[in-house]
């Protein structure tokens, strides 16, 4: 969390932090950053202004770090197969769509490249992301399990996508667990790619 220096006193208490960073995204998500403000965030939290302006010096930052915290990251992982490896993948893709901060997650990537300081903090972890999933893709290929000609971006395009379009048009009383619907997904995927 981007923070002034503590100021000598009683310590931060980290549930009010919690709090904040939660309110943030969920004002970000519903009112994109037309509607946010830290005077809306506080309110939403529960706790007064000069409490966020003791934690942040500015709205940019109160949203850089909440988005930094409260996403869910889109990370490498290695569990030795392609078919684990991509199920992992996907099912961080449909937690990160259909969570608790799903709405902000959409918001930021339409609107990041408008916020100052927020628009350099996504685009290093939207690279960083892409990185994550293209060496997943590319060790299954040195694995031999996806033929070597395999467009990496296509396969990712098509498993990226599918997992986002389940997460936000499948009504919550319908969308299965999210890693059984990642493991179909992949197995509907692989069948794909690998049968001639």
């Amino acid at each position: 969390m981007s923070t002034t220096s503590a100021a000598p006193g009683r310590p931060r208490d980290p549930e009010v932090d919690r709090r904040i960073a939660r309110a943030a995204l969920d004002v970000f998500g519903e009112l994109g950053w037309a509607g946010f403000a830290m005077e809306v965030v506080a309110k939403r939290a529960g706790v007064g202004k000069a409490s966020l302006y003791l934690r942040w010096s500015s709205k940019e930052s109160l949203l850089s770090d909440a988005l930094s915290t409260g996403l869910v990251r889109v990370s490498d992982v290695d569990t030795g197969t392609l078919h684990g490896d991509m199920v992992e993948l996907a099912t961080q893709i449909l937690d990160l769509y259909s969570g608790p901060a799903s709405r902000a997650a959409l918001r930021v990537s339409l609107e990041a490249g408008a916020i100052p300081g927020v628009a350099e903090n996504y685009e290093a972890i939207r690279k960083a992301q892409t990185r994550a999933a293209r060496s997943i893709v590319r060790r299954g290929i040195a694995r031999g399990e996806l033929p070597a000609g395999t467009s990496v971006t296509l396969l990712l395009d098509t498993l990226v996508g599918g997992a986002m379009v389940h997460a936000m048009s499948t009504p919550p009383a319908l969308a299965a667990n999210a890693a059984d619907h990642a493991r179909q997904l992949v197995d509907f995927l692989m069948r794909a790619v690998t049968t001639p």
